[in-house]
């Protein structure tokens, strides 16, 4: 593996190689991400990993909330731990296969798996379905102001207004399949319930940042 880190010495490069080396080689077998994407990642990975001594071999959960802050520019809390319980049920560490999933469903042009990923984070009950009360708790954060009743009367209106267009087979809530279709004809409305993916030019800094070559080729498009 070549040294793509100026940072670190041939030594160090040789101990990233040995502990990640299969993981890298399983990681790019199983996604969309070439080789040199992983292992670029996983040299940031490493580097939180050391941060947690010398015997670590996992990031913690809680240095991913600061990437969410510090490279997403997602500042809500309930918004990581929701994304982050969707790729990982472990309550304390991030795996490398954790990690790796989550910056190819952010960088992926992939609609379905986009899809696939915000429905579950957004489906918070766990039931397959997102219902007239998961709607309103999300239209909660669309508005604030001084004036309560006006604004739970826009909370009220903006909930309507989802329900009436993604609830198309009237039954009340939200499946997939009515969301899928909907996000199908328009997918600027796959992360209809807030803020998900990352913006462009949070992709064009991730793109310099960690070599990603799809990322950059699609933003050049």
């Amino acid at each position: 593996m070549s040294n793509l880190d100026a940072s670190m010495d041939t030594m160090e490069h040789s101990r990233f190689s040995a502990i990640y080396g299969p993981v890298i080689k399983k990681l790019t077998a199983c996604t969309e991400l070439n080789t040199q994407e992983v292992t670029c990642l996983m040299l940031i990975y490493y580097k939180f990993v050391k941060m947690n001594g010398p015997l670590a071999r996992k990031m913690m959960k809680k240095q991913m909330y600061q990437v969410f802050l510090s490279l997403f520019n997602v500042g809500s809390f309930k918004v990581a731990e929701r994304t982050l319980n969707t790729i990982t049920k472990d309550v304390k560490y991030i795996s490398p296969e954790a990690w790796i999933s989550l910056f190819e469903i952010f960088t992926t042009n992939n609609l379905e798996m986009r899809m696939r990923f915000a429905f579950a984070v957004y489906n918070t009950k766990g039931t397959d379905v997102i219902d007239r009360e998961q709607v309103g708790v999300a239209c909660e954060a669309f508005f604030h102001g001084d004036d309560e009743e006006e604004v739970n009367e826009l909370k009220l209106d903006m909930t309507e207004f989802i329900m009436k267009k993604f609830d198309l087979d009237k039954d009340g809530v939200i499946s997939y399949e009515d969301y899928s279709t909907v996000v199908t004809r328009q997918p600027v409305l796959v992360d209809f319930l807030g803020y998900l993916f990352p913006p462009r030019d949070v992709k064009n800094l991730m793109a310099h940042c960690i070599n990603f070559d799809t990322i950059l080729s699609s933003l050049i498009m």
